[in-house]
């Protein structure tokens, strides 16, 4: 039983075949849940959409840094009206791109910290999207009182004491495909020493497919990879990881 935490399953690399991937996870590897993340407007749509058709797909709805600057007041009340949907699941992913900056620096940490006060306000965890933002990052999260509602570090690359500062705010940390690459040696040091009770596996499909797939498009089924790699790095069973990984899931995101 595994739990992919960050899917693009709308993504437009999946519309030829998104129902067969989605067998595939179920069936070939064993993949219970999976949450699908809303990022913008057009994401949010077809991400309720995906929901409402399958019963083991959640959503987080939120607006990505990329796209801060067109969010505008009314796409935040729209937001804070679709977490009652019962599957709306988390708040994200939110939070800052200092790589590619495609919305100024000032913007997204308006819609960030906006976005952390709808969480807390909503009762929801919240995903962190940061790309060379680290210190604005948690300097945010901290004045925003996020370890009130907690949430996941999305795709984490940070080294161990990083870990640890975002740990001491109620956050799990999130691995995916990099953690199988041969060279991601500080991803795999984190990988050891992250508490059980707040480790998370995703794949951010359709994007960082994990080895043997590196390159290739990513889906579901392949955070199998990911979780098999952490078992081994950790010294554990592949089953046991699923389990611990699973329940971590269904706790953070308040699953039956």
């Amino acid at each position: 039983m595994l739990f992919d935490t960050h899917a693009h399953l709308d993504d437009q690399q999946f519309d030829q075949d998104r129902e067969a991937v989605i067998q595939r996870a179920r069936e070939e590897f064993q993949v219970s849940y999976i949450v699908n993340i809303g990022y913008n407007k057009e994401a949010i749509l077809s991400t309720i959409e995906l929901i409402e058709q399958y019963d083991f797909i959640y959503a987080a709805i939120g607006w990505h840094p990329h796209d801060a600057a067109s969010c505008t007041s009314q796409d935040l009340k729209w937001i804070k009206t679709l977490t009652h949907h019962p599957k709306v699941v988390a708040i994200g992913e939110i939070g800052l791109d200092y790589y590619r900056n495609h919305s100024p620096k000032e913007t997204q940490k308006e819609i960030f910290r906006k976005q952390i006060r709808l969480a807390r306000e909503v009762g929801l965890p919240v995903i962190i999207h940061n790309r060379e933002a680290d210190q604005d990052v948690i300097q945010i999260l901290q004045e925003e009182n996020a370890a009130e509602i907690g949430g996941i570090m999305h795709c984490f690359t940070g080294d161990v004491d990083q870990m640890n500062r975002c740990l001491s705010m109620n956050f799990f940390i999130g691995l995916g495909g990099i953690v199988t690459f041969k060279n991601a040696k500080t991803t795999h040091k984190v990988a050891k020493q992250v508490p059980s009770d707040f480790l998370l596996i995703e794949t951010d499909c359709p994007y960082l497919a994990p080895h043997p797939f590196r390159g290739k498009r990513n889906e579901p089924g392949y955070v199998h990879f990911v979780a098999e790699k952490i078992a081994k790095l950790r010294g554990t069973t592949l089953d046991e990881l699923a389990k611990i990984t699973t329940a971590n899931a269904k706790r953070l995101f308040q699953l039956g």
